[in-house]
C-alpha cells in the first residue's frame, strides 16, 4: 500500500498531525519535497512537537522515517531538529531514519540569497514573494542550475572540497552585486565538517530501500509538505514553494519513480488559512480575522507569523483536490468553529460581474471577490467528541455540504490537536 498525504489548500492545513495519527498503520513515512520552510505541528502523549524537515513518522518508534531526493536540506537546521527530539526523548538512529544520498543541501549562502533577494523587492516595488527566507528557492534554482551539492557527496568529501572553490567564486558574483560581502570557502568547508560529519550514517540510496520494502509487502506513507496552490506548477505563481506539492509527485521525490500510489489522502481545514503574500480571496478582515485568529491558534510553526484566515473557499478547495487527486479528505480543525452561531463559506468567486465557480489563472485572482453564503453553527464544543453519533446536527449537516460542494467524500474529521482527537466517518 502507498498513499500519499497532501495539502488542498495553501499550506498549514494540519498535515503532521494527520500523518501522526494515521502512521499508526504504515511501517514507513518518507517525505518528498521541500526544505525547513514549513511546520508540521504535532500532539500526542510524549508532548508537543513542531517538525520543519524530519517526517511527522518519527515519532512512532516502530516506523522506519524517509528523507527523500526531492528534498532540500538544511543541515545545521536538520542536526539542531534531531537534537530538540532526542532532548524530548524521541529516539533517532539510522534505524528509523534514512536521508537520500540524492537529496539537496541548503547552503548557508542560500539562505542568504533568499533575504537579500526579499529585501531588494520590499525596498525596490513594496512586494516582496512572502518568502519565509530559509533559501529554498535559491537552492533549487541551484539544484537545476547543476550548481548545487547533495548529500551523498559528504561521502566522499575528497571530491566535494575540489567542487566547492568553483561553486564559491560562482555564488560570489551575485553576492557582491547586492553588495554584500563575498562568502568563503573556508566557512563552507566548515559548514559541510560541522553538520555533515554529524549526518554520514543516515545516508544512503533510499530508492532501493523503498523498492526492496515495497517487494516484501511494506505500507509506504509520502508525505507533502504545504499544499496544491503552493505549488510551482499548479499554485498561485510566484507566491508558491520551488518545489512540486502535488501527491502525483511522492513517488519520484521519494526515490521511487517506478511506482504508483494507491491513494490520495487531502488535508483541507474547516476554514481557510494562509501564510505569506499572494491572493487569497476569501481572506477575512479586521475583527472577523482576529477572532478566528485567536481561535485557531493560526501561527505559522515554522516562522510564527500570523496566518491570513477566511472561511472554508468551496473554489479554491475543488481545485486542490482535483490538484492532488484526492480520493479521500481528512478535515481538520473543525471545533475552532464551536463558538459561531452561523458559519459563512465561500461557494463562488465574482470576477468582473461573473460568479465564477472555477479557480481562475493567478494574475485575475486578485480580481475576484469572494461569495458567501451562510449556514447555521452548532455552537456547542465538539472537542470530546469521537464518533460521528456524537457530533451535533449543525456539524454534521456543514461536513456534509462541504463534501458536497467539493466532491469529494469526508473520511476524517479532527476536532482538536491530539493525537486521538479525531473521527473516522463512515
Amino acid at each position: 500500500m502507498l498513499t500519499s498525504i497532501c495539502g488542498i489548500n495553501w499550506g498549514d492545513e494540519g498535515k503532521g498531525r494527520m500523518v501522526d495519527l494515521l502512521s499508526r498503520d504504515y511501517d514507513i513515512v518518507c517525505r518528498y519535497q521541500g526544505g525547513n520552510n514549513a511546520g508540521h505541528t504535532v500532539v500526542n502523549d510524549r508532548g508537543r512537537f513542531i517538525l520543519n524537515l524530519l517526517p511527522s513518522g518519527i515519532l512512532r518508534e516502530d516506523v522506519v522515517n524517509v528523507m527523500g531526493p526531492g528534498m532540500v536540506i538544511d543541515l545545521k537546521h536538520l542536526c539542531g531538529e534531531i537534537q530538540k527530539l532526542r532532548e524530548g526523548g524521541i529516539t533517532i538512529s539510522p534505524e528509523n531514519l534514512k536521508i537520500s544520498d540524492k537529496a539537496i543541501i541548503t547552503m548557508p549562502y542560500n539562505v542568504l540569497q533568499d533575504i537579500m533577494e526579499e529585501d531588494r523587492l520590499s525596498k525596490a516595488t513594496g512586494k516582496p514573494y512572502g518568502s519565509t527566507r530559509r533559501g529554498i528557492a535559491p537552492v533549487y534554482a541551484d539544484k537545476y542550475l547543476k550548481k548545487a551539492f547533495r548529500m551523498g557527496e559528504l561521502l566522499n568529501p575528497e571530491l566535494l572540497y575540489k567542487r566547492l572553490p568553483d561553486i564559491v567564486d560562482w555564488k560570489n558574483m551575485t553576492i557582491k552585486a547586492y553588495g554584500f560581502n563575498p562568502i568563503t570557502v573556508a566557512d563552507m568547508k566548515a559548514y559541510f565538517e560541522e553538520y555533515g560529519t554529524l549526518l554520514k550514517d543516515y545516508i544512503v540510496d533510499v530508492g532501493a530501500y523503498l523498492n526492496a520494502a515495497h517487494a516484501e509487502g511494506k505500507k509506504i506513507m509520502f508525505e507533502a509538505q504545504l499544499g496544491a496552490l503552493r505549488d510551482i506548477d499548479y499554485g498561485i505563481v510566484p507566491y508558491t514553494s520551488s518545489s512540486s506539492t502535488i501527491a502525483a509527485y511522492a513517488p519520484i521525490g521519494a526515490g521511487v519513480p517506478n511506482l504508483k500510489i494507491d491513494k490520495s489522502i487531502g488535508i483541507m481545514k474547516a476554514y481557510s488559512s494562509c501564510v505569506g503574500a499572494g491572493p487569497f480571496t476569501c481572506e477575512y478582515f479586521g475583527e472577523k480575522a482576529e477572532k478566528l485568529r485567536e481561535l485557531g491558534g493560526e501561527y505559522g510553526a515554522a516562522t510564527g507569523r500570523p496566518r491570513r484566515v477566511g472561511p472554508f473557499d468551496v473554489v479554491a478547495s475543488r481545485y486542490g483536490i482535483m490538484c492532488q487527486g484526492a480520493d479521500e479528505i481528512a478535515l481538520t480543525k473543525l471545533d475552532v468553529l464551536d463558538g459561531y452561531d452561523e458559519i459563512e463559506i465561500c461557494t463562488h468567486y465574482e470576477l468582473e460581474g461573473k460568479i465564477i465557480d472555477h479557480f481562475p489563472f493567478t494574475d485575475v485572482l486578485d480580481m475576484c471577490k469572494p461569495v458567501f453564503e451562510k449556514v447555521k453553527g452548532w455552537h456547542t464544543d465538539i472537542s470530546g467528541c469521537r464518533r460521528k453519533e456524537d457530533l451535533p446536527k449543525e456539524a454534521l449537516d456543514y461536513i456534509r455540504l462541504l463534501e458536497e460542494l467539493c466532491g469529494c467524500k469526508i473520511k476524517y474529521v479532527s476536532v482538536g490537536a491530539e493525537r486521538d482527537a479525531c473521527i473516522v466517518m463512515d
